[in-house]
C-alpha cells in the first residue's frame, strides 16, 4: 500500500506504446471509443498522469480514467483528472466502517474527506463524470446503505451511476453477489433518486481484441481484467492460436486459473 505519488513509467514510452497499439487496431479495422487509464493499481498514484494525458490527446481519441477515488482529496490529482474526457469514481458506501471492510484502504485515508473532495471535483469538472458502486452480499446491500449512497449521488449528480456486483473472482473468497431480489430492490431504490442508472450485473461479453502477439495480449488484458474461459477461447481463435499458449503461461506461473460462480477465469499473477 502507498499514498505517495511517484513515477512508474516514462510518459514518452507510454505514448509510443499506445500509438503503436492504436495503429495496429485501426489497421485491423477496430474502432476505439476511449484510451483508458486502468492499471493494476490506482492510476492517480502515477505522478505523470497529467503529462501522459497531454501526450495522448493528439491521437484524437477521448481519454478516460477509472479511479478508486482514494486520492481525490489532492489538488494535483484533481488537476490531472480535469484533463480527461471521462472520469469514473468508485463509491461503494457512505459509511466509513462498510467502506473499510469492502475496500481495505490504507489507514490514513478517511471516507468523509474523500466524499467531500468528490463533490468539489464534480462541481469543477467539465467532462463526463460517472460512478460505480459494487453491491456485495451482507456488506452494503441493505436499504439503509443503499439510500445513503443514493442521497450522496443526488448531490454529486453524475452523468450516469453504475450498479455492479462481483462477476469475476474477488480478492477474498467470502465475497459473493447479492441475491437477485436484493439487486432488483436496490435498483428500484436508486432509481427513485437517480434516473441515469445502469446495472452491470451480467457477464459483459467476450469482445476483447488481440493484435499481433497473443501471449503479450493475454498478459496485458488479464493484468487488469480476469478473463473467462470462453473469452480466452475467442481470443485464441482470433489469433489462430491454441491452448498450448495458456498452458505454457500457467506452467511458467505467469497466469493463474480460478473458479467463481461456476465459471473458470484466468488472471495474470502479480509478482
Amino acid at each position: 500500500m502507498q499514498l505517495a505519488r511517484r513515477s512508474f513509467y516514462r510518459p514518452e514510452k507510454i505514448k509510443r506504446a499506445v500509438q503503436e497499439k492504436v495503429e495496429r487496431l485501426k489497421g485491423a479495422g477496430e474502432s476505439i471509443d476511449y484510451l483508458t487509464f486502468v492499471p493494476d493499481g490506482e492510476p492517480t498514484l502515477d505522478i505523470n498522469l497529467g503529462r501522459e494525458i497531454d501526450l495522448l490527446k493528439p491521437l484524437g481519441i477521448k481519454i478516460a480514467v477509472i479511479s478508486n477515488n482514494s486520492l481525490i482529496c489532492r489538488q494535483d490529482v484533481r488537476e490531472d483528472l480535469f484533463k480527461a474526457d471521462l472520469i469514473s469514481l468508485k463509491i461503494d458506501s457512505a459509511f466509513p466502517e462498510t467502506w473499510h471492510r469492502m475496500n481495505r484502504p490504507i489507514k490514513s485515508l478517511h471516507l468523509p474527506e474523500i466524499l467531500d473532495a468528490s463533490l468539489k471535483f464534480a462541481k469543477e469538472y467539465k467532462g463526463k463524470l460517472i460512478t460505480e458502486m459494487m453491491l456485495v452480499r451482507h456488506v452494503n446491500d441493505n436499504d439503509r446503505q443503499i439510500r445513503q449512497i443514493a442521497d450522496f449521488l443526488v448531490e454529486l449528480q453524475p452523468a450516469k451511476a453504475y450498479l455492479s456486483i462481483p462477476t469475476r473472482p474477488p480478492a477474498l473468497k467470502w465475497v459473493r453477489p447479492p441475491d437477485r431480489d436484493v439487486i432488483d430492490r436496490a435498483y428500484k431504490i436508486f432509481h427513485e433518486f437517480i434516473h441515469q442508472m445502469e446495472c452491470m450485473t451480467d457477464y459483459e461479453g467476450n469482445r476483447f481484441t488481440s493484435t499481433d502477439d497473443i501471449e503479450k495480449d493475454l498478459l496485458s488484458i488479464t493484468a487488469v481484467h480476469p478473463l473467462r474461459k470462453d473469452a480466452v477461447d475467442r481470443l485464441l481463435t482470433q489469433a489462430g492460436a491454441n491452448w498450448e499458449i495458456v498452458e505454457k503461461l500457467i506452467a511458467e506461473n505467469r497466469i493463474a486459473q480460478a473458479e467463481y460462480e461456476g465459471q473458470v477465469f484466468y488472471k495474470k499473477r502479480m509478482n
